[in-house]
């Protein structure tokens, strides 16, 4: 899942004409968010 949301994020990035230096940084921080969320939904259940 981790890898497919990798894609879908670099996907975007480059779709919206992010700049390709800072595409490391974005996803690292999507990724962090993700997995903020994923723990938040968790305790809820």
């Amino acid at each position: 899942m981790k890898a497919k949301l990798k894609v879908i994020v670099k996907r975007t990035l480059r779709q919206f004409g992010y700049p390709p230096d800072m595409e490391l940084l974005a996803m690292e921080a999507v990724l962090k968010q993700a997995a903020l969320i994923d723990n938040e939904l968790i305790n809820i259940h």
